[in-house]
């Protein structure tokens, strides 16, 4: 079963247990999942899928930190429950020694020799960390390797 397969039955049984508070982030989901389709005429695929709830989730990190900053922490708490509904659908997380030894083959593969060739190594990686990874962190790791080369 495909990720947006895998949403659309939740928003169904979120339907079904009139669980309103996941059904309204599923249904923001899905329109955004729509409007990409809509707007690049494609058909979605799962990197697609996470890429979108990647970009959902750190809008939702954004909106956090900007209400309780504000002192609105009703707001906070709203946007907290959606993004505990999102990570639902993430990959699970790797941790900081496997983010390292990716970083490291990298290096290795692409040749990379100083911070000029960050862009290359940044490419090969994308692509494999892509929602498993905050790539801030991993262009941190990237860019302290390539130093020490």
């Amino acid at each position: 079963m495909s990720l947006k397969e895998k949403i659309n039955e939740d928003m169904k049984a979120a339907m079904r247990a009139k669980d309103m508070a996941k059904l309204g982030t599923i249904r923001l989901l899905t329109a955004a999942m729509k409007q990409k389709e809509v707007d690049e005429r494609i058909e979605l695929t799962d990197a697609h899928v996470l890429a979108i709830i990647e970009k959902m989730i750190k809008q939702r990190k954004d909106s956090i930190s900007q209400f309780e900053a504000g002192g609105r922490q009703d707001l906070a708490d709203n946007e907290k429950a959606e993004m505990a509904v999102l990570s639902v659908y993430m990959p699970a997380a790797m941790s900081e020694a496997e983010i390292q030894s990716e970083v490291n083959a990298a290096v290795a593969a692409t040749g990379a020799a100083g911070p000029q060739d960050m862009g290359k190594v940044m490419a090969v990686l994308k692509p494999k960390l892509a929602g498993r990874a905050d790539m801030t962190a991993v262009s941190g790791l990237v860019k302290a390797a390539l130093s020490k080369a």
